[in-house]
């Protein structure tokens, strides 16, 4: 097991609680980048792949967790876009 690859992913998954409560609470998808979720979406699957074929071992939880919580926000993405139509159609 890589300890630094742990630590990668635990630094950079503890951004994503603070973007899924942005988006939960914005209820507008202003200022988000889907290209941007979906590039690093398919990273985690890659990671998840590399795991599953060539070093499994304990950090692809870490993989895993980050990729529920990068496909939440995706999630909340598209709702956000589906109130922002709502909302631009009663202006």
């Amino acid at each position: 097991m890589s300890v630094f690859e742990a630590i990668m992913l635990l630094c950079f998954g503890s951004a994503w609680p603070f973007s899924i409560y942005t988006s939960y609470k914005s209820r507008t998808a202003k200022g988000k980048s889907l290209f941007f979720l979906v590039v690093v979406f398919i990273g985690y699957i890659a990671g998840i792949l590399h795991k599953v074929m060539y070093s499994f071992d304990y950090v692809i939880i870490l993989y895993i967790f980050n990729f529920c919580m990068i496909g939440i926000d995706m999630l909340l993405y598209f709702r956000n876009k589906k109130l922002d139509r709502i909302q631009q159609q009663y202006k």
